[in-house]
């Protein structure tokens, strides 16, 4: 079995929030102080199936420093900065959308097998200059290649003119492949009314039978329209609607006033499309001919499911009715808190730039946490960087790699503080763990307090004093203990400690702006099986589930609630124009938030 890595998801607070947005009169936005308690009680659980989507690594969360609040991807308000073309780059402008589509219009294409880019290259290669030797040579034939151009792709070798595409000229790709393919301007496309229906026929596109559909109705919502006087539709009951004004203005109008409103004309019936010419085609039962041709292309004649969905028209069934796929385009997003509005990310409006102006991320507002195994805590060289650097596999020497059912084992959580000012932690987690398994949790020192983040190269001044003091003190050199390491029995004699064990309600370790406890797990027995008789309770119509063994259902997953306190500067914006001494105040600040801790795999043995 594969190793497993113990991991830490935090769960959004917008997962259960019906009302979250921004009030309506001039209140201020809430805090995290102002929030009930009455989620506080309840116990979370990781398993439940809603939690899949409030259930977050650190490195995905962001921060908003108004409100004191973790936001998620889901829960934030995005709004649009730049829309850009991946391929050339080019930025195209938001009123452009609406007329030519999310697509790039310059020469940027995709492969339709492989999705590679195109490039525009010439059916006739360029002739040599050195062989062109005669007094009547053109300039044209001493330049660059003539046509005809096609679209070719250097990592399947797949070309335009295996569907019959070749263009005039290099540029204005887009244009020319639009004509090609639906026989005129693709954005100018001709609404064909009612009586033309004379090229109804040529025009059997998807695009030009839209248009087509579009104008008949729109024809026939003008006649309803003009034919009655009074509200048209449901979207003419909003005074914001274009009709409401001459509505009003037919209602008032000078010719009522001493005779009253006008008698209404009955609507008239509105109809279906019926023709080609009003975009209607009939389905075409008749697969003859598909068949015939997959017995003659095969299987690989035939597009894929990716293939057919990338194409930007539907109903492609071979290759050869693949057409090149324009670049669809991208956009930079700025993100809002959904409370207060304020901006928590922001990127560069330029394309070519990869920076944020403002990208306020949860790691440097919350505690990191990380955990590994105490057995192989203690096996490891003492060193300071064993004890915050990223999560190891766990393999317990005792397990080989999975925890035993009903034997005990202890666990590291290493609690990393990001900010500037001392933090308050309080854990509590429930007695048993949710779910069909009930392992048994224990969390021997649950309330600490985790040291500011200092300046980096002043403390590490101090480590390399310490390395050398470390390094002379005499042959054991590994006696050393960690700095604010705390050991039972420490004896004084001889500057030797004994083996570093764990108590209650006692850390396990500290440094400068991190430190470490242990939680103690009792895994549960996987075995399904009928509870006994004596442990049943009477009149419980609830019976017990002995459905096999589900996908991750042996990970020992502990739901822990995590309470932080500290005090931190008054904002700006909260101390407005007083005074120099009352921006020095300080103000108290809390966070609870519940996370998942992944500890390990329980043996099914």
């Amino acid at each position: 079995m594969a190793s497993f890595t113990p991991y830490t998801y935090i769960q959004c607070p917008c997962h259960d929030s019906t009302n979250q947005g921004r009030p309506a009169d001039d209140a201020p936005s809430p805090t995290s102080q102002d929030l009930p308690d009455e989620d506080d009680d309840r116990t979370f659980d990781p398993r439940a199936p809603r939690s899949n989507f409030s259930l977050y690594p650190l490195e995905y969360l962001l921060y908003c420093d108004v409100c004191h609040q973790i936001r998620c991807p889901r829960c934030v308000a995005e709004e649009l900065v730049t829309i850009y073309c991946p391929n050339c780059l080019f930025e195209v402008g938001s009123s452009s959308l609406k007329t030519e589509g999310n697509r790039c219009t310059r020469s940027c294409f995709q492969c339709p097998i492989c999705i590679g880019p195109l490039a525009v290259q010439s059916l006739e290669s360029a002739p040599e200059p050195s062989l062109l030797t005669a007094d009547n040579a053109t300039a044209s034939s001493s330049g660059a290649p003539a046509g005809p151009w096609i679209l070719a792709c250097s990592y399947c070798n797949w070309n335009s003119s295996e569907i019959g595409v070749k263009f005039d000229k290099p540029q204005g790709i887009f244009a020319q492949l639009s004509r090609l393919r639906h026989g005129g301007d693709d954005h100018h496309s001709k609404h064909f009314a009612a009586g033309d229906r004379s090229d109804a026929a040529a025009q059997d596109t998807t695009k030009a039978r839209f248009a087509a559909l579009k104008s008949f109705y729109n024809g026939q919502n003008n006649l309803n329209s003009t034919s009655s006087a009074g509200l048209s539709g449901i979207g003419d009951y909003g005074f914001n609607s274009p009709g409401a004004l001459s509505r009003i203005m037919n209602i008032y109008s000078g010719s009522n006033i001493g005779g009253g409103l006008k008698p209404k004309a009955k609507a008239s019936m509105a109809r279906e499309a019926d023709s080609a010419g009003e975009g209607f085609r009939a389905s075409d039962l008749d697969e003859s001919a598909a068949v015939s041709k997959l017995r003659r292309s095969g299987w690989d004649g035939t597009v894929t499911g990716e293939q057919a969905k990338s194409q930007v028209e539907e109903g492609s069934r071979f290759a050869e009715a693949l057409w090149p796929i324009p670049y669809l385009l991208r956009a930079k997003r700025s993100k809002r808190c959904p409370v207060c509005r304020h901006i928590i990310s922001k990127p560069e409006s330029k394309v070519g730039n990869t920076r944020w102006r403002i990208r306020l991320v949860a790691s440097n507002s919350i505690p990191s946490i990380s955990i590994k195994p105490l057995n192989s805590a203690l096996s490891a060289p003492s060193s300071f960087s064993a004890s915050i650097s990223a999560p190891a596999p766990l393999t317990p020497a005792a397990a080989g790699g999975l925890l035993k059912p009903f034997q005990p084992a202890q666990f590291l959580l290493t609690f990393k503080n990001p900010l500037f000012d001392e933090v308050k932690v309080t854990l509590a987690t429930p007695a048993t763990t949710p779910g069909r398994f009930a392992s048994r949790v224990t969390v021997l020192c649950p309330q600490f307090h985790i040291d500011a983040n200092t300046d980096t190269d002043m403390y590490l001044d101090d480590v390399l004093k310490d390395g050398d003091k470390e390094g002379g003190g005499g042959g054991g050199g590994g006696s050393g203990r960690r700095r604010g390491a705390r050991g039972v029995g420490d004896e004084g004699a001889g500057g030797t400690a004994t083996t570093h064990q764990a108590e209650a309600g006692k850390i396990w370790e500290r440094g400068r702006n991190w430190v470490t406890i242990v939680v103690e797990v009792v895994p549960a027995s996987l075995r399904i099986e009928e509870p006994p008789a004596l442990l049943r309770k009477e009149g419980d119509g609830v019976e017990p589930d002995l459905s096999p063994l589900k996908e991750d259902e042996d990970v020992l997953e502990i739901p822990m609630f995590v309470r932080l306190e500290w005090e931190g500067e008054v904002s700006q914006d909260q101390v407005g124009a007083t005074g120099g001494k009352e921006k020095d105040t300080m103000e108290k600040r809390e966070l609870a938030y519940w996370c998942a801790i992944g500890i390990g795999r329980i043996s099914q043995e």
